[in-house]
């Protein structure tokens, strides 16, 4: 089994409906996210997938996170973004992206430097 891994960056503003506590009020971060992808089977040249091919494909997904209220993004209107939510969207989004054979093995969200998130199955 291969495992190849990439991050990205992006910046948003969200609330958590319900929260006891400060988190409640509309407050923002610089989220990092790192994905975690795998495979069984290298390409003729010896590659799982190429790098650039995966962070394009985080990109995409990050693009509409990004400089927005998470609150207002369609896949959270019915849940709260939370940082584990947030990990959930984007490891259902890359894995519908991904060609035959690689799947999704982890997405770890950080909202601060000391938080994090991981989602996987």
């Amino acid at each position: 089994m291969y495992r190849l891994t990439v991050h990205d960056y992006f910046s948003s503003a969200h609330q958590l409906k319900g929260y006891q506590g400060k988190c409640e009020a509309m407050h923002g971060h610089n989220w990092k996210v790192e994905v975690d992808v795998q495979g069984v089977t290298l390409n003729d040249i010896g590659l799982l997938m190429d790098f650039h091919d995966l962070r394009r494909m985080l990109k995409e997904i990050l693009e509409r996170l990004d400089h927005v209220c998470l609150n207002e993004v369609e896949e959270f209107r019915e849940s709260n973004p939370s940082s584990e939510n947030v990990a959930r969207h984007v490891y259902e989004g890359l894995g519908k992206k991904l060609p035959a054979g690689i799947s999704v093995a982890s997405v770890t969200v950080w909202e601060s430097e000391n938080a994090r998130a991981t989602y996987f199955k």
